[in-house]
């Protein structure tokens, strides 16, 4: 028995490489698709690479557990690295206005579109990861959130997929609306900000409209992901609560990322990480997030996730709609010209 014990136990670390290395390959392939397609994120060619890989039937047993390791911990150590790019200065910069602006913003959209969904037939956890994905930062805040609700992977890859598919149409279509609106540039950048799910279609969609719009846009969008941390604090206080006997254990009070997350804010805002350090930390971000994405794509399995297709594409668009005419709401409530 003790002669057993140690090799077991040798062996164990070990057996999550095959998972790791399958997804180091599928996070390189996916920033060659990026490169040579912008439009597409690296986190979703990530999702859908690892999809076609179970779906097609490349991924064996032996890659499960470093797949697993890569959904669940590289995941977490992202969304704590996630929390350098944001200084307090900057958000509070904004304004008291347009601070209350996005915290309305993202409530309307959070408990609307969980609202939404149920009035749609879609389940509990599909609904919550969808509303925290639109309302605060797109694909990684679905991750986030996946750690501390009870979803599968079908859910966290429909959420992505049409964080995915209207976070493009926004690209396009806000900055038609924006001429058609006759807003100024600036504040054409706070509802670009306050709108559209991810930080790369943000970039996009105010690009188009000019450098002003840009830097405004960024400010906000990140201030909305300073958001992050409370929700999932929230979520997961509140599931500590009704959680029942059966389950066996309840979630932490606060998980560890979000402290950790809630940490790098605040060296960031401290002045305490070096300039020179934010553009390695944003790398690394964007590797740990496309190796999760890459690990959640490859335990999905497309005939359960087309069940619940035309529903959560209507609930996706509900969703679109809401956050643009809150953020629109608020942008003319401040006393711009729209």
């Amino acid at each position: 028995m003790t002669l057993t014990a140690d090799p077991l136990r040798a062996a164990a670390p070990r057996s999550v490489l095959p998972g790791l290395l399958t997804a180091a390959i599928g996070v390189a392939v996916a920033l060659a698709i990026n490169w040579l397609v912008p439009a597409v994120s690296p986190l979703m060619a990530a999702l859908v690479l690892g999809a076609l890989m179970t779906n097609l039937g490349v991924r064996s047993p032996a890659m499960r557990p470093g797949l697993a390791f890569a959904t669940r911990q590289l995941l977490r150590l992202g969304i704590v690295v996630l929390g350098a790019q944001l200084a307090v200065p900057d958000v509070l910069a904004l304004g008291l206005p347009v601070l209350l602006l996005v915290v309305v913003t993202v409530t309307a959209t959070f408990f609307g579109t969980q609202w939404l969904g149920r009035r749609l037939g879609l389940g509990r956890e599909l609904s919550l990861l969808v509303a925290t994905g639109f309302s605060i930062c797109g694909a990684a805040a679905v991750a986030a959130m996946d750690g501390v609700a009870d979803s599968d992977e079908e859910d966290v890859m429909t959420a992505v997929a049409l964080i995915t598919l209207y976070g493009s149409l926004a690209i396009v279509a806000l900055p038609l609306a924006q001429g058609v609106l006759h807003l100024p540039v600036e504040t054409f950048g706070i509802w670009a900000g306050a709108s559209v799910h991810e930080v790369a279609q943000v970039v996009a969609a105010a690009q188009a409209v000019g450098a002003a719009a840009l830097t405004t846009a960024v400010v906000v969008k990140l201030t909305r992901v300073v958001l992050l941390a409370p929700l999932i604090a929230g979520v997961s206080l509140w599931r500590r609560r009704t959680a029942g006997a059966v389950e066996g254990r309840r979630p932490p009070i606060v998980p560890v990322f979000v402290v950790g997350f809630l940490a790098m804010v605040a060296l960031r805002s401290l002045d305490v990480l070096p300039a020179a350090v934010l553009p390695p930390l944003k790398t690394a971000e964007t590797l740990l997030f496309t190796a999760a994405l890459f690990g959640m794509g490859a335990a999905v399995r497309l005939r359960t996730l087309l069940r619940t297709g035309r529903r959560a594409v209507v609930l996706g668009a509900l969703s679109t709609v809401l956050i643009a005419l809150v953020a629109l709401a608020g942008v003319a409530f401040l006393g711009t010209p729209v």
